[in-house]
């Protein structure tokens, strides 16, 4: 029997991931870990069972007399409007997040860490296979995700070359469903609260650049069986994620077709954000033959609008998503003005960042 330590457990995919990790037989103790930044206690209240203990604390700063057989480190935030006006909580969530929980793993145990695609930067091949090593500005201002994810992945297989520790890397790829916040300010929550909350649907840029959409159902499915269901010895980097590359606009664009009145306004775009995003899974089929990411945008986005208005019907009312971080010269923010769909724009849609 053994003892798992999920950190982030309380987040959008730590939530869904946690639902799988209670299927489990052979697990008698699960601790879920977060410091509730950007996850939520009702994201996980449906759970009760007896074997889940839940514990309030950032990652970097907990303690267990208990050594776990399993840890999964998804403790960090995913959104730019958030990660950038935290640059250190953000850097301090995942590089001193796993430093620490290093501590926590029983000898022989499995350390899994969620990474990003966003180690690719704004890439110049596509689609995206793990030995691409990206085009990251590790001074940018998404780079306190980016290289912190980037340093994580590096400390883990050092780690691994250096003591034989046992990990388990992937790397997501766009993810959105059901229990994202509802202002977590990434483009399918973005979009869909928007609609629903006054009708105006913001894209920065024109919208044109390209993200793989993988709904929460098939990617959470991948997750369990490469972190322990699949007998694989395989460390990492793996890219998970769907492979059907759609644009930034089309996703809005689907969106106002589901709520009547909604419409398209254009705003300046963000700097930095990548024009591309797609997946190579050759390597992925390899080792997890048979999963797909089957579930088309489409039918996710129609779920997921559904669950975003049994939250409406619950609550009343929907936050406003926080605005994007516009860095000038002098390091200081600003925010543009609103054009019309048909208006002229060019770049980015800070709501295509990965999710």
């Amino acid at each position: 029997m053994r003892s798992v330590l999920l950190a982030g457990g309380c987040g959008f995919l730590g939530s869904h991931l946690l639902d799988r990790l209670v299927e489990r037989k052979d697990v008698y103790r699960i601790v879920v870990l977060d410091n509730l930044w950007t996850g939520t206690r009702a994201n996980i209240a449906h759970i009760r069972d007896p074997r889940v203990h839940v514990v309030i604390e950032d990652a970097e700063h907990f303690r267990s007399e208990h050594r776990f057989d399993e840890i999964i480190h998804m403790a960090s935030p995913a959104s730019p409007p958030w990660y950038m006006r935290e640059p250190l909580r953000t850097i301090t969530a995942n590089v001193g997040g796993a430093i620490n929980l290093l501590g926590a793993l029983a000898p022989g145990g499995r350390f899994s860490f969620a990474s990003t695609s966003e180690v690719y930067g704004d890439p110049l091949v596509s689609p995206q296979p793990e030995s691409y090593r990206g085009m990251v500005d590790c001074t940018g201002p998404r780079s306190s995700y980016d290289e912190s994810k980037r340093c994580t992945e590096s400390l883990l297989f050092e780690m691994r070359r250096t003591r034989g520790l046992d990990i388990r890397i992937i790397r997501l790829f766009n993810v959105y469903g059901p229990r994202t916040r509802i202002d977590d300010g990434r483009a399918v929550s973005n979009f869909i609260g928007q609609a629903l909350k006054d009708g105006e649907l913001t894209v920065y840029g024109d919208g044109r650049q390209s993200r793989s959409w993988g709904y929460v159902d098939d990617i959470v499915e991948a997750l369990a069986r490469y972190f322990w269901r699949d007998r694989v010895d395989y460390p990492g980097p793996l890219n998970i994620g769907n492979d059907r590359e759609v644009s930034v606009i089309d996703i809005a664009r689907f969106i106002t077709t589901l709520v009547p009145g909604s419409r398209i306004v254009f705003k300046p775009p963000v700097p930095q954000d990548p024009t591309n995003r797609r997946p190579d899974l050759t390597l992925c089929n390899r080792i997890l033959p048979g999963w797909v990411a089957g579930t088309s945008y489409e039918d996710g986005i129609r779920q997921t609008l559904d669950w975003f208005r049994d939250k409406v019907a619950e609550q009343g009312d929907l936050p406003l998503p926080p605005e994007p971080v516009f860095v000038d010269e002098d390091n200081g923010e600003s925010h543009g003005e609103s054009q019309e769909e048909g208006g002229r724009g060019n770049g980015a849609a800070v709501a295509s960042a990965r999710g």
